[in-house]
């Protein structure tokens, strides 16, 4: 690689979904080696995580925020990483407890108080509500919404009994969702203001123990449905339960917010040569 540097990096997670963070402020962590981040973000051989998410300086808010997804390949952003990226920026002297961040989804707002963070999410877009799919020859009724990033859901009578893996790749990859493709969810509502999910995520592209922007676009689809009235409950497959909140419009909704804990797991230094 011709250069030799080590640096310093975070573990954290927000409800199972795990992160390698750095503070890429200086700019010299290796962005477009991708085969180096995969390398990494492998478990067993490297430091194993869901993403890889950076601390860059911003002219716009307090930082930038940078997400890889384990292929190297550049998301938008991810909600359960930017509620860990905050309190890291905070602990770091990065941003105030309030502060804002850029992301390639657009501006959020977050609060850090202790290991709880409630972030201000960008408007969801792109809203497809009560749409079909044929996935091997059966109809699938689905919803979508794009939370950040895009987020098909379906809702199914035993969340238990889903393939998430076959299920999920049929729809991350269904061509009606290309180019970009999509995560998928599966969910079940539990209660007036309570539901239980499980997400096939893209660029990992396998199921994870949880999905911030799954669990926020799981809420609204469920709000617009009726199905649900916010602040909504959401239980992932790590058991951990996070508070989504929003308000309705005819268009879609506003002021939608994701709340949950941020925790550290452990703290090194990694060579890049």
């Amino acid at each position: 690689m011709g250069v030799e540097m080590k640096l310093r990096f975070w573990k954290m997670h927000g409800a199972g979904n795990d992160f390698i963070l750095a503070d890429d402020r200086a700019g010299k962590f290796p962005v477009a080696d991708k085969g180096w981040i995969t390398r990494i973000s492998t478990r067993r051989t490297g430091i194993g995580c869901e993403g890889v998410i950076l601390i860059q300086k911003s002219k716009k808010a307090d930082f930038r925020m940078r997400f890889f997804n384990p292929d190297g390949g550049e998301a938008d952003m991810c909600g359960n990483g930017a509620r860990c990226i905050a309190r890291l920026a905070y602990e770091i002297g990065a941003a105030p407890a309030e502060m804002s961040i850029e992301t390639g989804a657009g501006m959020l707002k977050a609060e850090v108080s202790g290991d709880t963070v409630r972030i201000h999410m960008t408007k969801p877009k792109d809203w497809r509500i009560d749409k079909t799919l044929m996935i091997k020859k059966k109809c699938v009724k689905y919803s979508f919404v794009n939370s950040g990033v895009p987020h098909v859901v379906v809702e199914v009578p035993d969340l238990q009994s889903v393939d998430v893996e076959s299920m999920g790749a049929a729809i991350r990859y269904h061509a009606d969702l290309a180019p970009a493709g999509t995560n998928a969810n599966f969910i079940s509502v539990t209660g007036p203001q309570s539901l239980s999910i499980r997400t096939y995520e893209r660029g990992v592209e396998a199921e994870t123990l949880a999905c911030g922007t799954g669990m926020v676009a799981s809420a609204l689809i469920s709000g617009k449905l009726g199905l649900v009235k916010a602040p909504v409950a959401v239980t992932c497959a790590s058991g951990d339960v996070l508070e989504i909140g929003y308000e309705l419009t005819e268009s879609g909704a506003r002021n939608v917010t994701l709340r949950g804990s941020a925790v550290h797991v452990f703290n090194g230094t990694v060579e890049y040569c």
